[in-house]
Order: C-alpha cells, then sequence, then structure tokens
C-alpha cells in the first residue's frame, strides 16, 4: 500500500486540503484579518468532503477502479471549491471583503495536480495487472 506512488500523492492531496489549509489564510479582508476556510459552512463542507476523499481513497488500495473514481470525484470538488474562491474573490465590489489574496486560495490547484497524478499512477497499475492477465 504505501510502496505505491499514488498512495504518496494520495497523502499530499490530504495534507493539502486537510492540514495545510488549517493554518493558512485563503485571503485578508479590508480590515486585515485573515479569512480561513472555517469562518465559512460551505467551504468546511467542501473541504472536508475532499479530505475524507482523500482518505477513503488510501484506504481502498485494493480496488483500483474505486480508488480511480473516488479520486475523480475529488477532482470535481476541489474544481468547485476552486471556482467558488475565485468566484468570491472576483465577484466582490471593491475593497469590501477581499483586500489581499492568499497562498490557500490556490490550494485546491495542488490538489489537483497531486489527484491526477495519482490517477496517472492507477491507471499505470491497472494496465500493468491487465497485461500480466493477458499472459497467463
Amino acid at each position: 500500500m504505501i510502496q505505491r506512488i499514488q498512495t504518496v500523492y494520495l497523502f499530499l492531496a490530504f495534507a493539502v486540503t486537510g492540514i495545510l489549509l488549517l493554518f493558512v489564510p485563503l485571503w485578508t479582508t479590508s480590515a486585515g484579518k485573515p479569512f480561513f476556510f472555517m469562518q465559512d459552512q460551505l467551504y468546511t463542507v467542501l473541504l472536508g468532503l475532499t479530505t475524507m476523499l482523500s482518505i477513503i481513497s488510501i484506504i481502498s488500495f485494493k480496488k483500483r477502479q474505486n480508488q480511480f473514481v473516488l479520486n475523480r470525484l475529488n477532482i470535481i470538488l476541489n474544481l468547485i471549491l476552486l471556482g467558488l474562491f475565485v468566484y468570491r474573490s472576483l465577484n466582490l465590489s471593491g475593497e469590501t471583503e477581499v483586500s489581499e489574496k492568499g497562498i490557500g486560495m490556490f490550494m485546491p490547484i495542488v490538489a489537483i495536480v497531486l489527484l491526477v497524478l495519482a490517477n496517472k499512477a492507477i491507471k499505470k497499475d491497472e494496465d500493468l495487472v491487465k497485461s500480466v492477465d493477458r499472459l497467463r
């Protein structure tokens, strides 16, 4: 399980969405206060789902097809989350809410890249297993 590269990618995606965003603010408000994802219930639920999907995908290492599907769902959730972050930062008028964008706002991009790399490794493993089955 741990020796497979997709597990490393999935663990890094878990660390980005589940651990790192606890310490990195999404943006700074016009009042100068950092805005963390825990201050908005929608962001908390979506990030909780992406973190949970990463953990479930790590645990289901014996079922590569399920792992592949869970990663796809996780990518879709991260795209939705990224879209919400961009919408929130661009749609607000002037300096009413978002004053300075933080690095936490772009963490879903890092998670998406890691999940795509994990899916590539899962596909590679699946192709290897299929080629060995053909030889039998």
